[in-house]
């Protein structure tokens, strides 16, 4: 399987504020409203298609949809996974509004590319949660992946991935900046075909912070990041095909300010074009960034 694609869907939000089911465990959403959810929304559509045509613009497949009112973090879709192979992997949330954004609209749309579908969501009976790609960043060419455990990421159901997949994951305790887990891997970590980033300190135990770095750097240049730059959304990325079969990153505007001169000297190494989008409203909101936004159609 390869590592990136060059197909995106997106989901436009038709409702956008800071989702107050979440925020116990999302550490970088702000919960105080300083305008109405209107007014929120409307920035946060300016911002969802700015990005989307910027990511066209540049020769990348994008699939787009209207969200549902009910579900404020419906432009984070991050409950399903697609494989090459005709496999998709439908998974439990830890949120009843996030679980809400499984509608059957989309996943019949999804069955026709994918007709191979495992469906893991009745865990969410059971209160654990496994959150598709957030939960678990991939190196498909190597068959190797990374979970950093929280209440959206049930220890058990990491390794139930892990086995039917086929992949040897690696699982890690993390904290934040607030003292509580980092709510999904791919805050803390991307992997690209020749490159990855990683705030590997706030991965908790030493031993395991070591074992990750040294394994990623086996097949891979590893940029490393700060706690700062995680919250600055600098691990929130995603290599993506463009024109041409051209391997990108897309990061965030503010992701991208906050980097230092010898991470982007290794970025640049790379990838020659960077597609990085304003999203300083669904940051804010909503505690997610570029990678958040996308899931990869393969």
């Amino acid at each position: 399987m390869r590592q990136s694609a060059n197909h995106l869907f997106m989901i436009e939000p038709a409702s956008f504020y800071a989702n107050p089911q979440t925020i116990d465990t999302n550490a970088y959403q702000v919960s105080g409203e300083q305008e109405s959810h209107e007014v929120t929304l409307q920035k946060a559509r300016i911002e969802f298609r700015n990005y989307r045509d910027m990511l066209v613009e540049r020769g990348v497949m994008v699939t787009s949809v209207l969200g549902h009112k009910d579900c404020p973090d419906m432009v984070f879709p991050n409950w399903v996974s697609t494989y090459d192979d005709g496999r998709m992997i439908i998974y439990p949330m830890l949120n009843e509004n996030r679980a809400a954004e499984r509608t059957p609209k989309i996943i019949n749309w999804l069955k026709h590319y994918y007709p191979e579908v495992t469906d893991w969501s009745d865990y969410e009976k059971q209160g654990r949660a496994l959150e598709s790609t957030a939960s678990i960043v991939a190196d498909h060419v190597n068959r190797r992946a990374y979970s950093g455990l929280s209440r959206r990421s049930d220890p058990e159901l990491v390794q139930k991935w892990a086995e039917f997949m086929g992949y040897d994951v690696i699982s890690f305790e993390t904290q934040s900046h607030a003292k509580i887990p980092v709510y999904h891997t791919d805050f803390l970590m991307y992997i690209g075909s020749k490159m990855v980033g990683i705030c590997a300190e706030v991965i908790t135990n030493k031993k395991l912070r070591a074992e990750v770095l040294a394994r990623l750097a086996e097949t891979h240049d590893v940029v490393e990041f700060t706690a700062a730059q995680l919250k600055a959304n600098c691990c929130n990325a995603l290599e993506v095909v463009g024109t041409g079969g051209e391997l990108m990153l897309t990061m965030s505007k503010a992701a991208y300010g906050a980097l230092d001169a010898s991470q982007l000297e290794v970025i640049n190494k790379h990838y020659d074009t960077l597609i990085c989008p304003d999203l300083t409203t669904l940051e804010k909101y909503g505690g997610g960034s570029a990678r958040c936004m996308l899931m990869e159609l393969f």
